[in-house]
């Protein structure tokens, strides 16, 4: 059912020039092409971002739950992903973020995204904070 719903907006992103409506209406969205840990496979995912300069912060807050995402174990295998933002596409590295401008980072996206905060309460797992960097950058 997630790969259903994620597949709607993957499409809805790519026929909009990187817009879509429903939930995530308005929210800074990214599609995300990562190369599975295990099987290899390209996989694409929606996800929330925070623009920070010259690259784009993501948070492997999987809504809360007790694990990571899965994009997340494929970025800490395969640390170079493709990136969709609006119309541009590119080749970026993801680096985790780490401490204090973790922390910084994590609360920006709270004040533009208050579900983030639901989520860090949900869960006891400390939620990491990746830098998508791109490679021409």
């Amino acid at each position: 059912m997630a790969n259903d719903f994620n597949q709607q907006i993957i499409d809805e992103f790519r026929a909009n020039g990187g817009r879509v409506g429903g939930m995530f209406e308005g929210s800074p969205l990214l599609l995300l092409t990562t190369t599975g840990a295990r099987s290899g496979r390209q996989v694409t995912t929606p996800v929330m971002y925070l623009p920070d300069d010259e690259r784009y912060v993501i948070i492997a807050s999987n809504a809360g739950a007790d694990t990571h995402p899965a994009w997340y174990h494929n970025l800490r295998a395969h640390p170079v992903a493709t990136v969709e933002v609006g119309t541009e596409t590119f080749q970026a590295k993801a680096v985790p973020v780490e401490g204090e401008e973790r922390d910084q980072l994590y609360a920006r996206m709270v004040a533009v995204a208050p579900q983030f905060a639901d989520y860090e309460r949900k869960t006891s797992r400390r939620i990491p904070v990746l830098a998508l960097n791109p490679e021409n950058a």
